[in-house]
């Protein structure tokens, strides 16, 4: 897989996609991620990517040359299944879309800034928006990483448990249960005991059980 991180502020995905799973997933090769900085693609001397709105207004918008220079350049080397707008007003990020997007082969994310993107970049090169919740970050890179890492750890490969993925919260719609370790009892607490039993089965509708319960305390909506 190949994701292509479009973004004015370049140096705060640096990390993100340096350490960790999401290093290790590139390492093995199991994706590829490029990051551009978009004033690259500025014809301006001073590299300027924004302007003002047009009918005024505060705040300054990222104007659609350089976007639109940075897109035909990724796409005249290969074809992208997803050109994705993070955005707030966009469609709510969940784990059923990280789920569909993780079998994609190359998608772009576009990081917005200001007051967002000129709209006719959102009306002629965006397949998709995703907001990853009802708030506003100060620009899209913080959420592009959040996409990012929902989607390569699902990737094939990328985790050393293959199961590990298809259990996390919200994969059955449910939250996740409670998880314990060693040492089965610490200062008076103690482990559940079914955990202790051995019993696959038991274990299995005591987790589903939990979850449930959980999900109907935690996540009341989805009732």
């Amino acid at each position: 897989m190949r994701i292509d991180i479009i973004t004015c502020l370049p140096r705060l995905l640096e990390s993100p996609f340096n350490d960790s799973i999401l290093k290790r997933a590139q390492d093995k090769g199991r994706v590829e991620v490029y990051i551009h900085d978009l004033r690259d693609y500025s014809t301006d001397k001073h590299k300027k990517i924004d302007d003002y709105a047009f009918g005024g207004g505060a705040g300054m918008v990222m104007m659609i040359e350089p976007i639109d220079r940075c897109i035909r350049e990724l796409k005249s080397s290969q074809s992208y299944d997803e050109i994705i707008y993070m955005s707030p007003d966009g469609q709510q990020f969940s784990q059923s879309m990280a789920n569909e997007l993780s079998l994609k082969k190359n998608i772009i994310l576009l990081c917005g800034h200001y007051k967002g993107v000129d709209e006719r970049v959102r009306e002629h090169y965006i397949t998709r928006e995703i907001s990853i919740g009802d708030y506003v970050l100060s620009g899209g890179e913080l959420a592009a990483a959040v996409v990012a890492d929902a989607i390569i750890r699902l990737i094939p490969g990328v985790l050393n448990d293959e199961t590990s993925a298809l259990t996390d919260s919200f994969q059955d719609g449910l939250v996740a249960p409670p998880v314990y370790t060693r040492p089965a009892e610490y200062d008076g607490l103690k482990v559940p005991e079914v955990l202790l039993s051995g019993h696959e089965k038991k274990i299995e509708e005591w987790r589903f059980e939990q979850s449930v319960k959980r999900t109907k305390q935690r996540r009341p909506e989805k009732e």
